[in-house]
C-alpha cells in the first residue's frame, strides 16, 4: 500500500510507549497496534487529531504516501 503509517517513528521521537498512546488517544492497544503497522485500511479524522495532539505532530508526520 503506497500509504505508509509513521506512528512507531513518531512514538520513538516522543519517547512515548504504545500503552501510553493507547491511553492519552482513548483508543484501544490492538486497534492502535493495526494502525501502527499498517494493516489499517482507513482512519478517522477524529482519532489522527488525537494522535497528532498526543504526538504534538502534523498529520504529515503520521502519514505518508509512497509511489509503488
Amino acid at each position: 500500500m503506497p500509504i505508509i503509517v509513521n506512528v512507531d517513528v513518531m512514538m520513538a521521537k516522543r519517547k512515548m510507549s504504545l500503552n501510553e498512546l493507547s491511553e492519552k488517544v482513548d483508543i484501544t492497544l490492538s486497534n492502535l497496534s493495526i494502525l501502527k503497522t499498517g494493516k489499517a485500511k482507513a482512519v478517522r479524522f477524529s482519532t489522527l487529531e488525537a494522535i497528532c495532539n498526543a504526538l504534538d505532530c502534523q498529520p504529515g508526520d503520521i502519514l505518508e504516501f509512497r509511489e509503488e
